[in-house]
């Protein structure tokens, strides 16, 4: 019997490989014969750089870059050499988490720092860039990132912009004359599970904005921004399309990813997958097991645990889903080819327990299941 583990994190209780290592526990106490192979998994969101340096024994290379504030902080980004991979949570500069809540200014928050984070993965020789969309604090349009890597951003006069997306209705002119000519030869993917456009009611600024601290007069100076931005774009750039799937994705980064640097766009688990080799570990499989630290219905929509089970499909295996929260509706799940879900934690346990014992409840859980396999 082969049998895939390919968990993402159990927020803020253990990361993928610690997962993956739990659940090895449980097969190997039950199934001691069983082929099991690990791999590490994530959406593009929060341990995303962990999930591929463990699963392609990268490293992680921490550099001095700007917050969404412009202060100086350490972040980190995955590099695995031998493919001259980088992988980037642009969260990791950009976040939300980065800024406490009394002190967040979505109007002036840029993604410079992300910018800054390739520009290092460039100086080590990175060709392949990976970079995962979540958590942002900010509504830029990508402008933040672009202007690191030498882009600039005009008013009438000519100055540059302030920093942040409200300062964008001013926008005249885009100069990409230096922007960083090594950009030309990489490849760069993006990994997010954001579906929203650049522009309009479901797009970065309405949906998005108030998440991030944004009042209503803030929404509409945002979005104004933003439309700025996409008709300067579009200009210099001969044709752009603001209403792409993802566009809105981190304030509009994904916009500027794949508009000014040539991106792919890809559901985050599918990209994560195809980096880490998920379809090769699947030959041959009889069993995956996947999971998180809740699973619910939204989990169709792009999660780490439905890209799996749509990856295990496509090999002809079968799929337990183990959970530290299973909601009730969840259930949808089992109508897109998955066998079981599994909750690892007892009903009324305190949270604080929960996350705290995480990983042995995890191995009873995976043992309970395979003793039914057995």
């Amino acid at each position: 019997m082969k049998i895939v583990l390919a968990p993402d994190s159990f927020k803020e209780s253990m990361s993928a490989s610690a997962a993956v290592d739990a659940m090895r526990a449980g097969v190997t106490a039950v199934l001691p014969a069983a082929e099991v192979v690990g791999v590490p998994m994530a959406d593009g969101g929060e341990g995303t750089v962990d999930a591929v340096v463990d699963a392609l024994h990268g490293r992680h290379i921490e550099v001095p870059v700007s917050d969404p504030l412009g202060r100086t902080i350490t972040a980190r980004y995955g590099y695995v050499p031998l493919r001259q991979l980088a992988v980037i949570e642009m969260a990791a500069a950009a976040g939300l988490e980065l800024v406490p809540p009394d002190q967040r200014d979505i109007l002036c928050a840029s993604t410079f720092g992300v910018g800054e984070l390739i520009l290092s993965a460039l100086d080590r020789g990175a060709e392949d860039f990976l970079i995962g969309l979540g958590g942002s604090a900010t509504n830029d349009g990508g402008t933040g990132m672009l202007t690191a890597l030498g882009a600039k951003f005009l008013d009438a006069d000519g100055e540059p912009l302030a920093p942040g997306g409200a300062d964008l209705v001013r926008l005249e002119r885009i100069d990409l004359t230096h922007l960083d000519p090594r950009l030309r030869d990489v490849r760069i993917r993006v990994a997010s599970d954001v579906t929203a456009p650049l522009l309009g009611g479901s797009g970065a600024s309405a949906v998005f904005g108030p998440q991030k601290g944004a009042g209503p007069a803030d929404v509409t100076r945002l979005e104004s921004g933003l439309s700025r931005l996409a008709t300067v774009a579009s200009a210099t750039l001969g044709g752009t399309q603001p209403q792409r799937a993802g566009a809105g994705a981190a304030g509009g980064l994904g916009f500027a990813l794949v508009e000014f640097l040539g991106a792919a766009s890809k559901p985050g688990a599918q990209e994560v997958a195809e980096t880490v080799g998920l379809a090769r570990a699947l030959l041959g499989a009889d069993w995956v097991f996947t999971g998180e630290g809740s699973v619910d219905a939204q989990t169709v929509m792009g999660k780490t645990p439905f890209g799996v089970a749509q990856a295990a499909a496509r090999a002809g295996a079968r799929v337990i889903i183990f959970a530290g929260r299973v909601v009730p509706d969840a259930a949808v799940l089992l109508d897109h080819g998955v066998d079981r879900l599994v909750a690892i934690t007892a009903e009324g346990t305190p949270i604080e327990q929960a996350l705290r014992d995480g990983a042995d409840s995890l191995t009873r859980a995976v043992a309970e299941v395979c003793r039914d396999l057995a």
